[in-house]
């Protein structure tokens, strides 16, 4: 076997590992609790050393860090797919349900996302770069309602998107608190989404008096 192969096969079964600890630590976090994580809990359910699993995470902060970084990704990446599949006016909503179910389904990472749940814990520069991005595509989508006469451009202004994460992530909060079981279909708080999206657009109707 050549030096880049097997430096390849190193790098391939590092990566493994550490996707193994991260899902072990996920499935930690859902009985445990979010900030309950344990390194040596971690350990044990890989039958690891601690040491040994040192070598890929030197605290419980870095999980939390990689944890972060693997949820904003996917957010970004399945509100990408939806909007990319969707009839353009539908895709704002079809981006927000996507949201919604990816959220539902992963709890867990949501709660590290969008509540401060861990004490001392902030995200990476690299984490949180996801996250930003994701919020890019949504100033660049409502920029696009703006340009095709659909929203004021008070839209995309700081307060515009602060007002849009504030309502659909106020939804979310209240169905993860009080049905966190119920079917995304079914979800008491989830079928306001598309309420949430409406009253957004009468808010920044194009035809409102200009912004003070």
């Amino acid at each position: 076997m050549s030096t880049a192969a097997a430096s390849d096969r190193r790098s391939r079964r590092r990566q493994q590992t550490i996707d193994e600890i991260l899902d072990v630590s996920v499935a930690l976090m859902e009985t445990e609790g979010v900030a309950a994580l344990s390194l040596s809990a971690v350990a044990r359910r890989l039958g690891m050393q601690p040491p040994s699993l040192y070598q890929y995470f030197p605290s419980k902060l870095a999980i939390y860090d990689a944890l972060f970084q693997r949820g904003a990704e996917q957010i970004r990446d399945v509100q990408r797919a939806a909007r990319d599949t969707a009839e353009p006016a539908d895709q704002l909503n079809a981006a927000m349900t996507a949201f919604s179910r990816w959220c539902m389904a992963n709890q867990v990472l949501t709660q590290l996302l969008f509540w401060r749940t861990i004490p001392g814990f902030e995200p990476s520069p690299e984490a949180f770069a996801p996250a930003v991005e994701g919020l890019a595509d949504l100033k660049a989508f409502l920029q696009q309602e703006v340009d095709a006469g659909q929203l004021h451009p008070g839209a995309t202004s700081d307060d515009g998107i602060a007002l849009f994460t504030a309502m659909t992530a106020g939804v979310l909060s209240q169905q993860m608190a009080n049905e966190p079981q119920a079917p995304f279909e079914n979800g008491r708080f989830m079928k306001l989404m598309p309420v949430v999206l409406e009253m957004f657009y009468q808010r920044y109707q194009p035809t409102r008096g200009k912004e003070k």
